[in-house]
């Protein structure tokens, strides 16, 4: 390797061949930056598909254990305030923007198939009654500081449940909290600096007092009492993440984090077992925000606490670099998309049960809640391939229509 050194201020200047290993010994030492503050953390990204991953399987199969072995919804935001607490060191606006850029154009092209086929099926100003406030409430598609609206029952597609848009809408509540975290996140890390313990415990105390002593109030099914309810509900795991991006977890003693989190993880669980519920149904910690917000607490603490910051997959791994990289390109895409495929293959394996062999046959898989899965991945794919390409786009990257990541096997043993 060779540098360049011009001499003299003349236009005809002199240019000096210098090694770089003779250059290195002149110039100044500039201290590596850190893990944190470059290139991607490989941990946080198969984090990241796990929990995308869990999503759909829990909205397949409705299993009740799935939130408990694995929190999506806690993780994904504690990895989303990591992100945007890293992020932050430049101004706050400029990142707001940033964020919103990246978030709102697949929304809207998600909002635009779903408002056109809902107005196909019948939906429309006068369908709810109010058609006033159903042109207002059509504003939370372009900006989802609210749930966006949805029909409940649609009966213009005869092979689809009638509650199909609710279905596929619904799990949009998640990019309504994001929204919010995103807009408030200048002034949650300012008092994180400040008071990292209080700043921490406030949405934990929010959601306890909420819903310990305001449930059954009238206004708890308002929009206000929703959006309050679910931001407060997840907070403490944006705010951890923020807290792990800044350090302040590596302060703490290490066996702190690893003796409080577990004792925290079962204060949820046991507030979900004390619950009245119907004995012949499983109680979902989903539906107990109290349980969920501190069993999610505590298991990202633990995640966060072990967090080993990989700056490339370990060997056993690198055969998911391609799957995790992809996932985390189309994060949005996935998470918008995988509910309408999974309420599409249901009328697609519906007209094997008319064929006489495949039903003599095959009712056991035409029963299964995995062939449904098996049907709805392909969809899933196409749906991506399809409209993922809005998020380059957003990001103002070239569009890619399958950004699978290059296999680092090769890469890595010619490093090795």
């Amino acid at each position: 390797m060779t540098a360049s050194l011009d001499l003299g201020r003349s236009q005809d200047t002199v240019r000096l061949r210098i090694p770089a290993a003779l250059r290195a010994e002149q110039e100044p030492q500039v201290a590596a930056p850190s893990a944190r503050t470059g290139g991607r953390d490989r941990y946080l990204d198969l984090l990241r598909a796990l929990a995308l991953g869990r999503v759909v399987l829990y909205h397949n199969f409705g299993w009740f254990w799935l939130p408990l072995v694995f929190p999506s919804m806690g993780v994904m935001f504690a990895l989303a305030g990591s992100l945007m607490a890293r992020s932050l060191g430049r101004p706050a606006a400029g990142v707001i923007r940033g964020r919103l850029r990246r978030l709102l154009p697949p929304m809207w092209l998600f909002g635009a198939v779903m408002i056109a086929l809902q107005i196909h099926a019948g939906w429309g100003p006068r369908s709810e009654g109010h058609p006033t406030w159903w042109w207002a409430e059509l504003s939370f598609w372009i900006l989802p500081l609210s749930t966006p609206p949805y029909a409940d029952e649609l009966s213009g597609f005869p092979f689809v449940e009638h509650s199909w848009a609710a279905q596929i809408i619904v799990p949009l509540w998640y990019l309504r909290a994001y929204l919010w975290y995103v807009l408030l996140s200048p002034l949650l890390l300012r008092a994180l600096r400040r008071f990292p313990v209080l700043t921490l415990a406030a949405p934990l105390a929010t959601v306890i007092v909420m819903n310990a002593f305001f449930a059954d109030q009238e206004f708890v099914y308002g929009r206000v009492w929703e959006t309050a309810n679910d931001f407060a509900t997840f907070g403490a795991c944006w705010i951890l993440g923020m807290a792990h991006q800044e350090g302040l977890l590596k302060k703490i003693p290490q066996y702190v984090l690893p003796s409080v989190a577990p004792l925290i993880m079962v204060a949820g669980f046991w507030y979900l077992q004390t619950r009245p519920v119907d004995p012949t149904v499983v109680t979902d910690i989903e539906a107990w925000p109290i349980a969920q917000a501190l069993w999610s607490f505590g298991f990202v603490a633990v995640l966060l606490h072990v967090s080993p910051a990989w700056e490339r997959w370990p060997r056993p791994l690198e055969r998911w670099n391609g799957l995790v990289g992809l996932l985390n390109a189309r994060a949005v895409s996935f998470y918008l998309w995988h509910q309408v495929a999974l309420v599409a293959a249901v009328p697609l394996i519906d007209p094997l049960w008319s064929v006489p062999f495949v039903y003599a046959h095959f009712q056991w898989l035409l029963a299964s809640q995995w062939f449904t899965l098996l049907v709805a991945i392909p969809l899933l794919g196409l749906l991506v391939l399809t409209f993922g390409w809005i998020e380059d786009v957003a990001a103002k990257r070239s569009p890619r229509l399958f950004p699978y990541p290059r296999r680092l096997r090769g890469r890595r043993r010619a490093a090795d």
